[in-house]
């Protein structure tokens, strides 16, 4: 009798201890220093339409969106309000070093998600999934990837964009001449100048560099596409808690009406998400 006695009340014990040691996990290094400096600092792209840019000096587009909400429901989390938003603007070369370092808590651009990466850092559910496309100068003649034999293609250095391209190339057995840039910008200048015949980049932002050339006529976009491009929030790598905490709330934000809100801003109100797209939502909307 007294063992099952002394068991219960071991059992009480611990049920008491218990939240505590959950309340203390929530709040890892990256958590507590929000919470205590009511402050997250955002990584941001100013080249990444319509994922983020800036309009009116201000950092806007759907990822930022994105974390616009999710900072919201960390507020709620937190149970501290307001929290203040420090935005810092990054490029291909720094956003995930930004976070790697500590200078930022989470990069909101168009990053993919790689394997590779997460040897630096984390990331979050992801927010978008797209391919790799290429979008060539009508004058080449290309009407495939096969078509660009021969022919030069610009793309952004060490970026997924690069790694798809060299897959597909090999794959195909076609030979172009790969010409890497640091840029976005830089790769559309080769496009127009035509020093490159194609430029290798996510679709949905091939499309949205229709204000970008001058002359949209000359150029098409193919249909070919060269990999998969799951996009996702950048974090630090092993926040658990924090990463936990972001991806609650884009449960939130896709099992609720705001994902549709946030998708329609950056796309246009007659655009549709993909058929991939909303499955990703789908299987990220977890239940509490």
């Amino acid at each position: 009798m007294g063992r099952h006695v002394n068991r219960r009340h071991a059992a009480i014990a611990f049920s008491l201890v218990f939240p505590a040691l959950v309340h203390a996990q929530v709040l890892d290094a990256t958590l507590k220093k929000i919470r205590d400096s009511k402050t997250i600092t955002i990584a941001y792209r100013a080249d990444a339409l319509p994922f983020s840019f800036e309009d009116n000096k201000q950092p806007t587009g759907y990822t930022v969106d994105l974390c616009k909400r999710v900072v919201a429901s960390i507020e709620q989390q937190l149970k501290v309000q307001p929290i203040a938003v420090k935005w810092v603007p990054s490029t291909v070369q720094n956003r995930l070093d930004l976070v790697r370092k500590g200078q930022a808590d989470m990069e909101c651009g168009a990053t993919t998600a790689t394997f590779s990466r997460m040897e630096q850092v984390d990331f979050s559910s992801p927010v978008f999934v797209d391919a790799t496309a290429l979008l060539v100068r009508k004058a080449s003649g290309a009407k495939t990837l096969s078509g660009l034999a021969g022919k030069k293609i610009a793309v952004v250095d060490r970026t997924s964009n690069q790694k798809a391209l060299d897959t597909a190339l090999k794959s195909a057995l076609v030979s172009a001449t790969v010409v890497t840039v640091k840029s976005r910008e830089e790769a559309v200048a080769a496009l127009e100048a035509g020093t490159a015949d194609a430029l290798a980049d996510d679709r949905v932002l091939l499309l949205g560099l229709g204000e970008k050339v001058k002359d949209p006529s000359q150029y098409e976009l193919l249909t070919d596409e060269l990999g998969f491009e799951p996009y996702a929030i950048v974090l630090p790598l092993g926040a658990t808690s924090f990463r936990l905490a972001v991806n609650r709330a884009l449960a939130q934000i896709y099992s609720s009406g705001a994902i549709a809100e946030v998708f329609h801003r950056a796309f246009g109100p007659n655009a549709k998400p993909s058929s991939a797209l909303v499955v990703m939502y789908g299987l990220n909307s977890y239940p509490e």
